[in-house]
């Protein structure tokens, strides 16, 4: 991996964590010296992460982590309604055997988690690998650039209203039987499957506000 896709991907996730705030200024110089790159790569990285709608840069003022809008919340929904359930198909379609077996030890991990001991932090990571490893198996690069850069967004939105959400580990349990669904190859069930999460997503995030 490149010093340049490394840097993207840490500050892309504590920017989806929400580990630099909305609204917060970005430091080149200080992320360089946390991630112990140079700034050239920190530069690279901030250029694909102001594409995905996570920074934002404005004349004479600087770059600054993107505010969180709820009003978004309908579009992404809207995007994610369709594209989860065909990259969920595809994957149970296309899914090889390597992706199985990473899929499959999500599924484990999601069975050993226990609600009570394991934080709102540690379940939003788990539910980000597991949509991760779903696009992946899609083996369709377009569908999953497009379903992470949206996921990392809902992401977002799920971190702001973490504390008023009720049933946090009941949200990621969800994905056990799309992971089921998927290693049977069950492409119908598997898209069923990912149409319900999401749209349990967008009701759960409605009934907080």
């Amino acid at each position: 991996m490149s010093l340049a896709e490394r840097a993207y991907r840490a500050i892309r996730d504590r920017l989806v964590m929400l580990e630099i705030r909305p609204g917060a200024p970005i430091h080149e110089e200080q992320l360089a010296q946390s991630l112990g790159v140079g700034r050239t790569p920190v530069r690279e990285a901030l250029k694909r992460l102001q594409y995905e709608r996570l920074i934002t840069t404005y004349p004479r003022r600087g770059t600054f982590a993107t505010e969180v809008n709820i009003t978004d919340l309908a579009h992404i929904s809207e995007v994610r309604q369709e594209l989860e359930p065909l990259a969920a198909a595809q994957a149970a379609r296309r899914a090889t055997a390597a992706d199985r077996a990473v899929l499959t030890a999500l599924r484990r991990e999601l069975e050993s988690a226990d609600p009570a001991r394991r934080d709102a932090t540690g379940l939003m990571h788990l539910d980000l690998q597991v949509h991760r490893a779903v696009y992946a198996a899609a083996h369709n690069p377009y569908l999953e650039d497009t379903l992470v850069r949206h996921d990392n967004l809902a992401t977002r939105i799920w971190c702001l209203f973490i504390d008023r959400l009720s049933d946090m580990a009941g949200h990621v349990e969800e994905h056990g039987p799309l992971i089921e669904a998927i290693v049977a190859g069950e492409p119908e069930k598997a898209a069923r499957l990912a149409r319900g999460h999401v749209e349990g997503f967008e009701q759960a995030i409605r009934a907080a506000i």
